[in-house]
């Protein structure tokens, strides 16, 4: 075996199950035949709970980066500024990591605003899939893991608002959002390599 082995550190209890992902998983279940759409009920529910985060895009945004990094440290090989950083704080301080946080938060923003517009929803996440996909060369399942790490950290800052029933919306929200994102991987004739054959 070319890597090297070690044993893994301990982790904190995993978190509630969201989107069939646990902590240290890189499983993905087989793709749906289309998304489930949204009730008005739902949109507007999303909407209403997106606006008290919104207000702290950016600092959210690290947050959901660096337990993302910090769970799933795989994650960071698609990221040559972050590859060597381990530490929460280092992290917390990158101009680059800020950066992209706020590309994550101000693109779940445009697919927020235009949840009205299924058409517009589609192709924002067709970029960003298509970009992931043949630009980046980034493992679709992370997808769905940044979703999860993400419901997590919105269920954790703002309990206020993240209730069970508000979670459930987001996380049908976020299985569309997955849903579109894996469809553009398709569509550029995505090869998913199974983790058995490295």
């Amino acid at each position: 075996m070319s890597r090297r082995e070690s044993p893994p550190p301990p982790s904190p209890p995993p978190p509630p199950q969201l989107l069939g992902v646990r902590r240290g998983e890189v499983q993905c279940e087989d793709r749906p035949e289309r998304a489930e759409p949204l009730s008005d009920a739902e949109r507007e529910i999303i909407q209403d709970t997106w606006g008290h985060v919104y207000k702290n895009c950016e600092d959210v945004g690290v947050s959901v980066l660096i337990r993302f990094f910090v769970n799933f440290p795989s994650a960071k090989q698609y990221f040559s500024q972050f590859q060597d950083m381990e530490d929460p704080e280092e992290m917390e301080r990158s101009s680059q990591l800020r950066h992209h946080a706020r590309r994550v938060m101000n693109a779940i923003n445009t697919v927020v605003e235009n949840l009205h517009d299924p058409e517009k929803v589609s192709s924002v996440l067709a970029l960003v899939g298509k970009a992931h996909a043949i630009k980046h060369k980034v493992e679709p399942m992370y997808f769905k893991i940044l979703s999860g790490v993400m419901l997590e950290v919105l269920s954790e800052d703002f309990p206020e608002f993240f209730t069970a029933e508000v979670q459930m919306v987001w996380t049908k929200l976020m299985g569309a959002v997955y849903w579109h994102v894996t469809g553009a991987y398709t569509e550029v004739g995505w090869l998913q390599v199974s983790s058995s054959a490295v």
